[in-house]
């Protein structure tokens, strides 16, 4: 492809994004098909001589867009919101065409620096403890989602635990089976962390909540005194700031000392619903967060940036970079041995990283903090409506009050009936929820947070739950 028709087919291409960005929300929400609907539209083997442009533009209608269930629908209320926006497509196609690698500082100083430098600034922006900080101890890094972050902050958990030295075959030995703990409501991503780490997920310990889905810190403290008693090694901690079925908040402010006299890595995951301590109203739920160990949250949920885009921050850079680091000679250089650099391959598991910090650099300034939290308090007043709704509706119960932009509802009748209206509207493809489960009971999940969603796409969907009541 000449630079020519890469001008012209590059604007055909952004054309074609405007086009369907414009037209989501007149889709149904999820497609019509059936698995493996669309590999029959493919060729058995693919071509034996290059096709035009012209004709893979095509196939995005003809084949891929009638495929795909629609996140950047307004109507779309499901899992989580999966926000894009045009300066961050525009950071993410610039980044594709820079083709740069930056592994280490060497191969890229600028994708280090400038990552190095926003994640600086949201430091200040949500107000994070400034342990996080890159000029003293701490430090912050792009990894690809929150299950990637929490996997890290694990396996340094585990080495600050065990201090093990490492041997020629990279097997440590530990003093006795290392134990986590979360929530019986935490990401199922800890357990598969558990699994990758070698620690097994027989040593994670999914402990009860309270009332509003929170962990019990008295369960913890008991847990891991129970495990201490038995020869066990309680090592990590996973507390919530937004949980995936519930939205619930776990208390870090008792949590921390709990970590803290136990010598427990209390990691915060905060995936979701981080976004919205950019309001100074929502920061009461980073209390106690400067007890933590590390912190993440994806700027590709509600913050307007393309996934994938996970910020993680921890408070010494050194046992993460301890856990992670290898350094064979084809990667030594001055810089790095200067000690005056950050090699941020060292800070996470693959050793490839692209400029994934140059689209939330275009979104922080593009729209200001002011926009991104004129954005934030939009969503959460429409979720603090709908539940008043809910809660005044008699055909609907309210399970617990939403801390920001995730409503949970379920239908008088039980559980069938809860079920019955969820798929009748997931089927009508007129809007995206989500089901799950909390105290037993199905739950419908009201995630309000796509970009688009306004006060009308609200309306309309209540509209269809009381039809369906």
């Amino acid at each position: 492809m000449t630079a020519d028709e890469f001008r012209r087919q590059g604007r055909a291409a952004v054309d074609w994004i405007a086009d369907y960005l414009e037209s989501c929300e007149t889709r149904p929400v999820y497609p019509d098909v059936a698995p493996g609907d669309v590999r029959a539209k493919l060729p058995l083997s693919a071509p034996a001589t290059g096709e035009p442009f012209e004709r893979m533009l095509a196939d995005m209608d003809e084949i891929v867009v009638p495929g795909l269930a629609h996140w950047q629908s307004p109507n779309w209320f499901a899992f989580f919101p999966a926000n894009i926006s045009g300066p961050s497509i525009l950071g993410e196609l610039l980044s594709a065409g820079l083709g740069v690698q930056g592994m280490i500082w060497q191969t890229g100083p600028a994708i280090t620096e400038i990552e190095t430098h926003v994640l600086d600034w949201l430091v200040e922006m949500l107000a994070l403890p400034e342990a996080f900080l890159s000029s003293g101890r701490g430090g912050g890094v792009i990894q690809d989602t929150a299950s990637g972050a929490t996997l890290c902050a694990l396996l340094a958990a585990r080495e600050r635990a065990t201090d093990f030295a490492v041997n020629a075959r990279g097997v440590a030995a530990a003093p006795g089976p290392i134990v986590a703990y979360a929530s019986e409501q935490a990401h199922s991503s800890l357990e598969k962390s558990m699994m990758i780490a070698g620690l097994g997920r027989e040593h994670l310990r999914c402990l009860p909540t309270d009332a509003a889905f929170r962990l019990r810190p008295d369960a913890l403290a008991a847990a891991i005194a129970e495990d201490r008693a038995a020869g066990r090694l309680p090592a990590f901690v996973c507390a919530n700031l937004g949980t995936t079925s519930a939205g619930a908040m776990d208390d870090v402010a008792a949590i921390g000392p709990i970590c803290r006299d136990a010598g427990a890595w209390l990691h915060v995951d905060a995936a979701m619903h981080g976004t919205a301590a950019l309001c100074p109203e929502f920061r009461g739920m980073h209390a106690g967060l400067e007890l933590a160990d590390s912190y993440c949250f994806n700027p590709h949920k509600w913050m307007l940036t393309n996934f994938d885009c996970d910020c993680f921050w921890v408070r010494d850079r050194s046992m993460l970079v301890r856990t992670l680091s290898v350094m064979p000679e084809y990667l030594k250089n001055e810089a790095t041995a200067s000690g005056q650099v950050f090699d941020y391959r060292d800070w996470h598991v693959p050793l490839g990283r692209r400029f994934r910090a140059l689209k939330l650099w275009f979104v922080i300034r593009h729209y200001g903090v002011t926009g991104l939290q004129q954005f934030v308090r939009r969503h959460v007043a429409l979720a603090r409506g709908f539940a008043d709704r809910v809660r005044d509706h008699p055909a609907f119960i309210l399970t617990h009050e939403p801390p920001l932009n995730l409503v949970c509802l379920r239908h008088v009748d039980g559980d069938e009936r809860t079920d019955a209206i969820l798929d009748a509207i997931n089927a009508s493809g007129s809007a995206a929820l989500t089901r799950t489960v909390l105290d037993g009971r199905s739950v419908i999940r009201v995630s309000i947070g796509q970009a688009h969603t306004g006060p009308r796409h609200v309306d309309a969907l209540w509209d269809r739950l009381t039809a369906l009541a």
